[in-house]
């Protein structure tokens, strides 16, 4: 499987994967996007920090480690730190493969995986 990880600050596009391999008969995205409300009250934005040498290595840990029981053929991720306004993502994960079931399982154990072991952290500004 191919990887891509990478840290941004800057906004990151929601447009459709350009050039989708032409084996994949499934290409799956996930936005998480910072909604209005955090803990009970209303926000204009969160702030992400992360230590992001560690971070970008355990995604990538994490997805080479998921590559074997989820055979994919790409997957890409962006994870967005500093201010992020409401609407807007913080994380943006594209999956290529050619059935949907292993791109939907691969996302699901991936994401489970970036909360518990990933050092990103939200803040509630």
């Amino acid at each position: 499987m191919k990887i891509s990880v990478s840290i941004t600050r800057d906004p990151i596009a929601l447009a459709p994967p350009a050039g989708t391999v032409a084996r994949a008969g499934a290409v799956v995205e996930f936005a998480g996007v910072v909604r209005g409300e955090e803990g009970g009250r209303q926000i204009e934005a969160l702030e992400y920090e992360a230590y992001e040498a560690m971070a970008v290595a355990e995604m990538t840990r994490i997805l080479e480690a998921l590559a074997a029981s989820h055979p994919c053929l790409t997957t890409d991720v962006v994870h967005r730190i500093g201010r992020v306004p409401v609407g807007e993502a913080a994380i943006v994960v594209r999956i290529t493969a050619r059935h949907r079931a292993e791109a939907f399982c691969l996302l699901c154990a991936f994401m489970d995986g970036l909360k518990a072991d990933v050092p990103i952290w939200k803040v509630a500004p």
